[in-house]
């Protein structure tokens, strides 16, 4: 069950129980009221008609002594209220449970209005002596009301004695029920919004414990037993899933470095085993010297550029060099490669010297020329050329390198700017290329550096915009991306 579920159910279901609650002492003690209402309703009818009638025999008293208008007219309203209190009277018969006597008193009360009305009659007649007799009458069927009015309100009071003692009863157990629902409604309250509580903070405080070993590192804890149906029972086994995700990935993450850590050693003991650098550049100086003595000097020349080259490939990489150390490695380069293809190619150079003290990651400019000879030019039987451009810009300094070979399509173009390698027939293609262009855009910590211009069949153009450093300005290549 989700929480939002136990709230929408509990709650409501609460709710729902304190308002029946309510209600039905709402209508106990209504009905309760209504039952006293009725009988003090009756005996306050019963009081008031002996009253009204006392009331409108003494006005009519006072109109034989002085029949004038105002003691006629106090006369006449007294006797509208006691026919209005007949009436309610005669309404009674349907409830009281002293239906003769009360008929009984009514008759008598008809009786007094008729004397009374006929003693007035008499007093309009000019006849006092009998209108006395009448008086006489009226006032002795008034004694007999009041009489019989206390008779009925003393019955009516024997017959609700045993009543109101029930209702008595009634309130005082409407009083205990009520206490004892409230505080059952009470204890039911606590312990549900307990229970609710408990059900959130107690899964919450697990997840929390439960995160702070993960952060520890401590993913192969034993994991809680509890096993909620809610959303925080959906959130708590996601966590153990992660945790366990986690452990897998540091495995495999641990035997990746195992690996890498015997490649290395496997890579460490080969190079071991290989030749003294020293040792072949010290021999290429002897064959050097020796084609010198011979009489070969492009021989010597050639060997001599060699192991510049040789040399210059072994430096340390992650130092930056300057542009003029790039020029002429790629002079040493062109030189080995003219010895291959002689007069069928030739290079240009345009370069401004004010620029070559401008940092640059070493092996940067080789391997443009190198790709221009291996997918530009080297299937050309005669006027190949490949330029080398130098010059400040406003943005910087703009080295280009430029060939007239067959080209590339707009496919290869995009696919080298976008550091992508791709194979043709032969070999790699652009694999070099790609790493320049990588190690350049972290070595100066800039995108968009590299621009290139090609058609098939029209050569390409390689252009990088080396942007002006500030004097003390360090910059970086990392090891892991050497050409």
């Amino acid at each position: 069950m989700t929480i939002r579920t136990k709230l929408l159910i509990f709650i409501p279901l609460l709710v729902l129980l304190v308002g029946s609650v309510s209600f039905f002492l709402y209508q106990s003690g209504k009905l309760v009221q209504q039952s006293y209402h009725m009988m003090m309703d009756r005996l306050l009818l019963y009081k008031s008609s002996v009253r009204t009638t006392d009331d409108t025999l003494n006005r009519l008293y006072i109109y034989l002594l002085n029949p004038n208008d105002s003691s006629r007219l106090q006369l006449k309203e007294a006797r509208f209220r006691l026919r209005d209190q007949r009436a309610a009277l005669e309404e009674q018969l349907h409830y009281s449970h002293h239906a003769a006597a009360l008929e009984n008193y009514v008759h008598m009360v008809d009786t007094f209005m008729e004397q009374e009305q006929a003693a007035f009659d008499a007093a309009q007649g000019q006849t006092p002596r009998s209108a006395l007799a009448l008086y006489a009458e009226a006032e002795k069927t008034a004694g007999f009301i009041r009489e019989d009015g206390q008779l009925l309100v003393d019955q009516e009071l024997d017959f609700y004695q045993p009543v109101y003692q029930r209702i008595q009863a009634e309130n005082n157990r409407m009083n205990r029920l009520g206490a004892a629902v409230f505080v059952i409604n009470t204890l039911m309250s606590i312990l549900i919004a307990v229970w609710i509580s408990r059900s959130v903070t107690g899964p919450v405080n697990r997840l929390v414990a439960r995160a702070k070993q993960i952060s520890k590192g401590e993913l192969k804890a034993k994991p809680s037993p509890f096993r909620a149906s809610d959303e925080l029972g959906a959130l708590s086994e996601a966590l153990e899933q992660m945790s366990n995700d986690l452990s897998v990935f540091i495995e495999k993450d641990k035997a990746s470095l195992e690996k890498d850590r015997l490649v290395k050693e496997l890579e460490l003991h080969a190079l071991q085993s290989q030749i003294n650098p020293h040792f072949l550049f010290n021999t290429l100086n002897v064959l050097s010297k020796l084609a010198l003595l011979e009489g070969a000097e492009r021989t010597s020349d050639l060997i001599v550029s060699m192991s510049n080259l040789l040399r210059y490939n072994l430096r340390n990489l992650d130092q930056p060099v300057t542009l003029q150390d790039e020029v002429r490695h790629v002079q040493a380069y062109f030189k080995i490669q003219q010895a291959r293809f002689r007069d069928r190619v030739r290079l240009e150079l345009d370069i401004d010297h004010t620029v070559l003290r401008v940092p640059i990651p070493a092996l940067t400019l080789q391997p443009l020329v190198e790709n221009a000879f291996l997918h530009g030019i080297e299937q050309m039987e005669s006027g190949a050329m490949i330029r080398l451009g130098i010059s400040r810009s406003p943005e910087g300094v703009s080295v280009s390198v430029t060939d007239n070979g067959r080209g590339m399509s707009g496919e290869e173009r995009l696919s080298l700017l976008r550091l992508e390698a791709g194979t043709d027939n032969k070999q790699s293609t652009g694999l070099g290329t790609r790493n320049v262009f990588k190690r350049l855009q972290l070595f100066y910590d800039k995108p968009a550096m590299i621009d290139i211009k090609s058609e098939p069949g029209k050569g390409a153009t390689v252009t990088i915009l080396i942007p002006e450093q500030k004097e003390g300005e360090q910059a970086y290549v990392p090891t892991s991306d050497r050409g």
